[in-house]
Formats: structure tokens, C-alpha cells, sequence
């Protein structure tokens, strides 16, 4: 059996619980479900708030990456403005070396014509390289300045998204602490009870779940594979931003599961929601992914009949599940690989 939960999820139904405790009396039983709502309600605040940092954090290593190829350009253009302008001061150079009087001038007061409309030659085409390299030297100083833009514009949005990461990861960190707050002020003995009871839910979900997984072994290709992969993590722990490979999270789990397969994911449901080819709801099949919430929070494999794998929230572990489970959270796209 694997690990049962964390005390800080310690309730799971509130429904189950009022039949297992009837004694607890009337205004207990209702203050015992109220907590567990404010909990449940709690925990799925902090789990989406955890995908949302996820998100943040795959744009930010491809921005990141954006970033490093333009300052590499930056610098090549960098050095191509300097070895102009070092050009330019030898063209310089080597017309003042040539003289400074006029073309007219020179002849008439040579000594040797022949001479002169040799050098003068020379001096032409001094003059005409110097023209060209002037015209190379703006254009290259024009795509610097523009990439310098391009450089400045990325930072700013660097910036921004690590200051979104970190607030949705504080957010979420904070929305577990309350959750942990409600549950310590129960008394020791209704502690226990919603431990016990949530830590028998998780088993005999995990039992059935395990039961359900004989449902994809018919399922072949790519999909069948990411599927069979996570139908293999069933029992492991929810854990924010965790990719394997004892524990996960929603799109972390998505991900292991198709890489197993030869498709790269990002860890982000809803970056994986953008990913793949759209299917009507109605023509979804086995291996097919599911997403949910509005923005995009969730996603889990589908299993057929009705049923996924995910791994659902904080302090939960992965199962098979109802694909309309999530509540508040709609099924919003179907997406195929």
C-alpha cells in the first residue's frame, strides 16, 4: 500500500462522513462538514494557483532561452559595429594620407600629371570604399539598436513573470496554510476521525482505481502508452510542481506520461492544452487529454467510459476517477497526440 495522505488534507466527503458519525450530534456534524468544504475549497484554490505557477514558469524558460539567443545576436552585431568603425578610421586615415586639395587643384599644380591621376585613382577608391562601409556601419548600428529594444523589451517581460511566479506559488502556499489553520483548531479527537476517514477514502479509491486500470490494456499506440503509464503511478502523492517519480502533479504527471511515449509536453496544463490536435468532446477516446477550469488548471488522461487518470489535488494520491468529478471545473478542450 502506498503512503497515505498528509493530515493537511484530512477530509474528503463530507457526505460519507456524516453517515459514518452520526453520533457526533447535529451542530458537530455540521461544523466537521462546513471545515471540510472550507478545506476542500481551500485546497482546490491552491492547486490551481499552483498550475498557474507552473505556466508562468514554462514561459518563463522559453523567454529565458529567447532571451539568451538575441544577447548572443546583440553581441555578433556588437562586434560587427566596432570592426566598421575600425575600418572607417583607416579609410580616414589613408585620406588624409592622399592629400586634402582638390582634384583640379592637384593637376594643376603637379609636377608629374601621370603621377597624380594614379594617386587620384587611389583617392577615388578610398573615397568610394569609405561610402560603402559608411552605409554597412549604419545599417548594422540600426539592427544593434533595434536588438538592444528587442533585449530591453524581453528583460521587462522576464521580470514580470517571475514576479507572477512567485505570487501564484506564495498564493497557493498560503491558501494551504488556512487550510491547515481551519483543521488545527478541531479538537484532537475529530482530527483523528477525518484522518482515519480520509486516509480509508484514498484506499479504497486506490483499490478501485487499480480495478479500472485493466480497462486500457486494449489500448495501443502512442496514447496507450502515456496511458498505461500513468495508470502505473495510481496510489502515488499530489505534490505542487512534481514530475516523478513517486509523486506529482496534474501536468507533471501528463507529461512523464507522454514523454514515455516520444511526445514532448510542457509541465504546464495549460501550455499542454494548446498542444496536439483539438477532438470534439463527444469523439474522445482512451489516451485522449482532458482539460479543465476556465482559465485551463487541470488536466488527466482519459480512460474510457466516462472515467480518467489524474492526480486531482493537494493531499490526494493519483487515481482513476469520473471525468465530470471536478466540480466547478468544466471540461473546456480534448486534446489528441
Amino acid at each position: 500500500m502506498r503512503k497515505a495522505m498528509s493530515a493537511g488534507a484530512a477530509v474528503a466527503s463530507a457526505v460519507f462522513l456524516l453517515s459514518i458519525f452520526p453520533s457526533t450530534g447535529a451542530n458537530a456534524a455540521q461544523t466537521l462538514a462546513q471545515v471540510q468544504a472550507q478545506v476542500n475549497r481551500l485546497e482546490e484554490d491552491a492547486t490551481e494557483a499552483a498550475e498557474g505557477a507552473q505556466e508562468a514558469k514554462v514561459k518563463l524558460a522559453a523567454l529565458t532561452r529567447s532571451l539568451a539567443g538575441i544577447q548572443a545576436q546583440a553581441a555578433i552585431q556588437g562586434k560587427t559595429v566596432d570592426a566598421i568603425s575600425k575600418t572607417l578610421g583607416v579609410i580616414a586615415v589613408n585620406q588624409y594620407k592622399s592629400g586634402t586639395l582638390s582634384q583640379s587643384l592637384e593637376l594643376l599644380f603637379s609636377s608629374d600629371p601621370a603621377l597624380y591621376l594614379s594617386s587620384a585613382g587611389s583617392l577615388e577608391a578610398i573615397t568610394r570604399r569609405k561610402s560603402t562601409q559608411l552605409r554597412k556601419f549604419q545599417s548594422a548600428e540600426q539592427q544593434l539598436n533595434a536588438t538592444s529594444l528587442t533585449v530591453s523589451d524581453r528583460l521587462a517581460q522576464v521580470k514580470v513573470l517571475q514576479t507572477k511566479l512567485a505570487e501564484r506559488s506564495a498564493f497557493a502556499q498560503r491558501k494551504l496554510a488556512q487550510a491547515e489553520l481551519l483543521l488545527s483548531k478541531l479538537k484532537k479527537e475529530d482530527r483523528e476521525r477525518l484522518a482515519k476517514l480520509a486516509e480509508d477514502r484514498e484506499n479504497a479509491d486506490q483499490a478501485s482505481s487499480l480495478v479500472a486500470a485493466k480497462a486500457a490494456a486494449g489500448v495501443s499506440g502512442r496514447s496507450g502508452i502515456a496511458l498505461k503509464y500513468a495508470l502505473k503511478q495510481i496510489g502515488d502523492r499530489y505534490v505542487f510542481g512534481a514530475a516523478g517519480l513517486t509523486t506529482w502533479d496534474c501536468s507533471g504527471l501528463t507529461m512523464r506520461a507522454f514523454q514515455s511515449a516520444g511526445v514532448s509536453l510542457p509541465h504546464s496544463s495549460a501550455a499542454q492544452s494548446r498542444m496536439g490536435k483539438s477532438i470534439p468532446f463527444g469523439q474522445k477516446k482512451p489516451g485522449d487529454l482532458l482539460f479543465f477550469g476556465r482559465p485551463v488548471s487541470h488536466v488527466g488522461i482519459y480512460l474510457g467510459g466516462g472515467r480518467m487518470v489524474h492526480a486531482p489535488r493537494s493531499g490526494s494520491r493519483v487515481k482513476v476517477a469520473e471525468s465530470n468529478s471536478l466540480g466547478r471545473k468544466p471540461l473546456v478542450a480534448v486534446r489528441r497526440f
